[in-house]
């Protein structure tokens, strides 16, 4: 599978609980250098504006909202800010509804909430970049609601350890988009999911390229990407491991599964690889498609086993 440098985060989280402490005002806005306590003052100073968080290295027990404005959440170091444990409004560690938000080098771990979807990230409106991101042990890495005229960025960030489909509740995944204008989804890794989808989206077009979904320490996980009511766009430049802890093995990607909004005749996916962990041999479908939509499936390097493409 291919290395990705978002991994480093994993390393570079070790040292964060200790430097948090001793640290009064840890989270500095950047264009009034003014300092505060919590995440959440330095979000609400900025307001409606435009404004940089720069947050000291460390592990913090807190979440925050952003009502309005565009706001930049930075590490100061990537990958030494850790978000741990605690969810705004019973949603996420940043419930995000202003204009934009851009998070950069932030990691999100073990959130749970009583609906189960327990999120690093709720976007509820405004345009969304993410990058050098990690999202971990919680029930769900990002969620949104639905805005139709807006975007969402995702690059060089790692989902481990997400999803849940437990306690008779709709299943959380471990990203889901709701009806966006657009997605994607670069340089990234999907891995060890613990249900649902690695990658759930509605919105009407996508560019997934160049990550990994690597599902072999999966557990009762489903597809690796479903497009649920269909897109246009490409997939291209994707590594897919398939793992035997299946829920649903039938298929790597999926179109309209949920039912057809747009055409997905406007798709292609090409450059892909898919195969099963070592010494697994089943059938699976590349791309299950459930509309008549022409969906472009050009060249991809598929292990025995795995058709092309099936109409459902």
């Amino acid at each position: 599978m291919r290395a990705f440098s978002t991994i480093l985060l994993l390393s570079a989280a070790v040292t964060a609980t200790a430097l948090a402490q001793g640290v009064a005002s840890p989270f500095t806005v950047a264009e009034s250098g003014r300092a505060y306590a919590t995440l959440n003052d330095a979000i609400r100073a900025i307001g409606n504006g435009k404004g940089t968080v720069i947050v000291a290295p460390g592990s913090y027990a807190q979440c925050a909202v952003q009502q309005g404005g565009d706001v930049t959440i930075r590490a100061k170091q990537p990958g030494s800010v850790i978000l741990d444990g605690v969810a705004c409004e019973q949603k996420a560690a940043l419930v995000l509804r202003g204009r934009s938000s851009t998070i950069d080098g932030l990691i999100f771990q073990n959130l749970r909430v009583p609906d189960g979807n327990g999120a690093g990230i709720r976007l509820e409106s405004g345009d969304l970049t993410v990058s050098n991101s990690l999202f971990r042990n919680s029930e769900e890495g990002i969620l949104t609601g639905d805005a139709p005229g807006h975007s969402i960025n995702i690059d060089k960030s790692t989902f481990r350890h997400l999803g849940r489909c437990d306690r008779d509740l709709a299943c959380a995944h471990g990203i889901y988009v709701g009806r966006y204008g657009s997605l994607s989804v670069t340089r990234s890794r999907f891995d060890q999911g613990d249900g649902g989808h690695y990658l759930k989206t509605r919105t009407p077009r996508v560019t997934i390229a160049g990550n990994s979904f690597d599902d072999s320490a999966g557990r009762l996980t489903n597809y690796m990407i479903d497009l649920s009511n269909g897109a246009s766009g490409t997939i291209s430049g994707n590594e897919m491991v398939q793992g035997r802890d299946k829920d649903n093995y039938s298929a790597f990607i999926t179109v309209a599964p949920e039912g057809r909004e747009q055409d997905s005749a406007g798709l292609t996916i090409t450059g892909n690889s898919a195969s099963f962990v070592p010494g697994l041999q089943r059938s699976s479908s590349f791309v299950a498609n459930f509309t008549d939509d022409a969906v472009r499936i050009g060249p991809n390097r598929l292990a025995s086993g795995i058709k092309i493409t099936d109409r459902r």
